[in-house]
């Protein structure tokens, strides 16, 4: 269930602002999904390696894949404004490729099947996280491929084929052009660095409220608390069609709720009592991602960690993009581009995301995100 409160006003502390740089589905696709959570939990413990760890710097800044956003656009991008906040474009890509293999083949490209835009307000107290459906009409801006050719992007595009055609660099312009913020930090994650790092943490402890049976997730849940795995919280976060109306908006919410729990479960893992899982979790995290060059080093990682890591699950605003189904397909959907504009000029003006923007969005209607809750 998204996060209906408004979060406390950001706090007044100066921060000096780094430059750097789905719709309801009659027949659902297989592909699986990742839940990008894997980031921000990267990130958390990243900043613990760090700092305790200097005789592992070297094997963990190894671990870590950069990509030279700023090289890639140039000056196409908008202006970066220093208030004090941090916007970061986090995404989950579903490549089969290496260890993901054994979801499934690629249909074509990699893409971003999930999306998250996460704004740090000024003095990192507070959040507000805007999930992007990937199934999200939009037009989409030209971008260079990976073949050095061009693509000329074009209207009714779904959101998730930016990532595909042009990888991290036209997902952040598609980003930034549908916004008109820039995004200050890029981060990716997959299946199987998500996996690893549940499994390093313990697993996480959740509630589910209803029972959850998907063959296509290959998750069986009854209802109860459960310790899932790294393999079974893939699944919760894959599955569509086990919870709810089956829709792509119901996944998310789910997602969101799952980011809550591991939030609050990863503040008590008890890591500074045990070396090696502190180094195992610096390991499993930074193999697990991609960022952009500003961050892919373990002493940049560290410092941008270091700021975020006063933020819980209750101090998060989680919403989806306000959209609509598409009256000629039901298995897209539109933004509402009056509301959509709220939420990005609240974003830009470094304030709390106004109720009213979400009030006539089919994205956080559903009841998807009552199944699960903390434990």
């Amino acid at each position: 269930m998204a996060d209906e409160s408004t979060p406390a006003d950001p706090a007044d502390t100066k921060s000096k602002r780094p430059r750097g740089g789905g719709g309801r589905r009659r027949k659902p696709r297989k592909r699986n999904k990742v839940l990008v959570v894997g980031a921000w939990t990267a990130a958390s413990v990243v900043v613990l390696g760090g700092a305790g760890l200097g005789f592992v710097y070297f094997k963990l800044n190894g671990n870590i894949k950069g990509v030279d956003i700023n090289a890639a656009l140039g000056t196409d991008r908008p202006l970066d404004v220093d208030n004090g906040s941090q916007d970061i474009l986090v995404l989950g890509s579903d490549s089969r490729s290496g260890d993901n293999a054994k979801y499934g083949k690629d249909e074509g490209a990699a893409r971003s099947d999930t999306a998250m835009i996460v704004h740090v307000y000024k003095g990192h107290k507070t959040a507000s996280v805007v999930s992007i459906p990937r199934d999200t009409l939009i037009t989409r801006p030209e971008c260079a491929t990976e073949d050095g050719k061009t693509d000329p992007g074009g209207r009714r595009q779904m959101f998730n084929t930016a990532y595909e055609v042009g990888g991290p660099a036209c997902a952040v312009k598609t980003v930034e052009k549908m916004s008109g913020i820039r995004m200050d930090h890029y981060v990716e994650v997959d299946f199987t660095g998500f996996k690893k790092l549940i499994d390093t943490l313990g697993g996480v402890d959740i509630t589910t409220k209803k029972a959850i049976h998907d063959k296509d997730s290959h998750l069986d849940l009854e209802a109860g608390t459960h310790t899932l795995n790294g393999e079974q919280a893939l699944g919760l976060v894959r599955t569509r069609h086990g919870v709810g109306d089956g829709s792509d908006l119901g996944r998310i919410q789910l997602q969101q709720a799952f980011i809550k729990a591991l939030l609050d479960q990863v503040k008590d893992v008890g890591v500074f009592s045990n070396p090696k899982k502190l180094f195992d979790l610096a390991d499993d995290a930074t193999s697990a991602i991609t960022t952009d060059s500003d961050l892919n080093d373990v002493k940049s990682l560290a410092s941008f960690a270091n700021g975020l890591k006063g933020i819980g699950a209750g101090d998060m605003k989680m919403v989806t993009l306000p959209i609509q189904y598409d009256p000629n397909d039901p298995n897209r959907v539109l933004p509402l581009e009056e509301a959509d504009q709220q939420v990005w000029d609240a974003l830009k003006a470094d304030k709390p995301i106004p109720r009213s923007a979400t009030e006539k969005s089919a994205g956080d209607k559903g009841s998807a995100g009552d199944v699960v809750s903390s434990h």
